[in-house]
């Protein structure tokens, strides 16, 4: 366990660029949209024919309580937008990352200097599936909090040049309250994650060539053919939308968040909505709704079957060296 922290560090060096740079520019897109925002909606205020959105100076003169509590929960949308968009990134950074972790090796033969080191086949996958489970993740967060913080910055030097005091909404908004329970959910997301990453780190130790269209084509041509022999009245396994819920689970777990529902968050029998006008939208992320996943046999079955696959990769990383051109 104690080379560990050094295999991630190169897991990181090899990787920075989609680990770091990669949610970097994605946050700093949307920063630079603020500002575009901010400069649109200062030209457009010169300009006295042209009306879009509200007007700062008439919302500084009617301004009520009320409108800053509103403009609160707004901020930490804002948080999770950041957040948001930043995972999506950070899936498709993680998935061909998964890809590639134990296939390039063999690719370019540095599996061969890598099996001179005192450095276990057992290690090195684990290494391949913390990055993905643990660090990766909260380097996206890192960013998308600092990216956030700027875009505080920039929001509030406008609106106070306006004459409009920013400090009631920005105080009452919840920044470290929110990056808290994100932080807090990391376990979960890792465990939900685990049968994309041993899946796709399976398919990147066994296979010669090609990783992608096995880990990928396969279950979906399975799918497919089912469906084909179900219609066809042949033997098939009853039940699609089942095994289109493990393709699912196979393919897209590793994507943060996956586990909520589409319009909220849904465990068991329990739905919380987002919705803008709630006193506080950080309690729609109280780990107490987001840690009663721990109960449902859903995340522990894929577990399970995370964990067998990881183990299959390691006896995979042991026997295989070779590729193909």
């Amino acid at each position: 366990m104690n080379k560990l922290p050094l295999l991630l560090k190169r897991e990181y060096w090899e990787h920075r660029g989609g680990f770091l740079w990669a949610p970097v520019w994605i946050t700093g897109a949307i920063l630079i949209l603020t500002v575009l925002g901010i400069i649109s909606a200062e030209v457009f205020r010169s300009n006295a024919h042209v009306q879009i959105g509200f007007s700062l100076d008439e919302l500084r003169k009617s301004i009520s309580a009320d409108d800053i509590a509103k403009a609160a929960n707004g901020l930490d949308i804002v948080q999770l937008v950041f957040v948001g968009v930043a995972s999506v990134g950070l899936f498709f950074v993680t998935f061909f990352y998964l890809l590639g972790a134990l296939y390039d090796d063999r690719r370019d033969r540095s599996v061969l200097f890598w099996k001179s080191l005192p450095i276990s086949d057992t290690e090195t996958v684990a290494s391949k599936a913390l990055t993905a489970l643990l660090m990766m993740p909260l380097i996206v967060l890192a960013v998308a909090t600092v990216a956030y913080l700027a875009f505080l910055v920039l929001v509030s030097a406008w609106i106070g040049a306006h004459g409009l005091n920013p400090l009631p909404a920005v105080l009452g908004s919840h920044p470290i309250g929110m990056l808290l329970r994100l932080i807090a959910m990391l376990p979960v997301s890792a465990l939900w994650a685990l049968p994309t990453i041993g899946w796709l780190l399976f398919w990147s130790a066994y296979v010669r060539s090609k990783p992608f269209l096995w880990a990928v084509l396969l279950p979906v041509v399975a799918l497919i053919a089912n469906a084909w022999l179900g219609a066809l009245g042949a033997p098939h396994v009853d039940g699609n939308l089942f095994l289109a819920s493990i393709l699912g689970r196979l393919l897209f777990s590793v994507m943060p968040g996956s586990w909520a529902g589409a319009s909220g968050i849904s465990i068991g029998n329990e739905h919380v909505t987002f919705n803008m006008n709630d006193d506080h939208v950080v309690s729609s992320l109280d780990p107490s709704h987001v840690y009663g996943l721990l109960a449902t046999p859903n995340l522990w079955v894929g577990v399970l079957g995370g964990l067998v696959l990881l183990a299959c990769a390691v006896q995979m990383r042991r026997r295989r060296v070779e590729t193909s051109v």
